[in-house]
């Protein structure tokens, strides 16, 4: 099993996601931006990391969202939603296809992947915290 920290990176009202580059599992298609734990890292940890070497930025991780785990036919997620807050710096593709900031019902109109579309229906009713944490 693979387990994967992501962020809910809230700012102005808007929550960060980013599209998977072509080529890769679910190439194409929107996330909340993350990654897979490395050994002996936690996963707050591993989603500081993540967020700066694919976007660039420096967060402050806050209080876990949710807990899902996804079943793809090659591989099993476990997948954990952190609330997180930008500090520093502003997102770039630097290992992601594209990236946006999107309203809660904004969420709706992108093709999630599988895994983290389960959250958007959620999200998109209950809107987001002020300060991402």
């Amino acid at each position: 099993m693979i387990v994967v920290a992501a962020g809910l990176v809230v700012r102005d009202g808007r929550v960060l996601i980013s599209r998977r580059p072509e080529g890769r599992h679910q190439g194409g298609k929107w996330e909340f931006p993350g990654g897979k734990l490395e050994v002996g890292e936690s996963p707050e940890e591993a989603l500081v990391r993540e967020l700066r070497e694919e976007l660039g930025i420096e967060t402050k991780t806050g209080r876990i969202r949710e807990v899902k785990f996804y079943q793809y036919p090659d591989r099993d997620v476990l997948l954990l939603f952190y609330w997180s807050r930008l500090v520093s710096g502003w997102p770039r593709k630097i290992d992601c296809g594209d990236f946006a900031w999107a309203m809660p019902q904004e969420l709706l109109e992108y093709d999630f992947a599988p895994a983290d579309a389960e959250l958007i229906a959620d999200l998109a009713k209950e809107g987001f915290p002020a300060a991402g944490d």
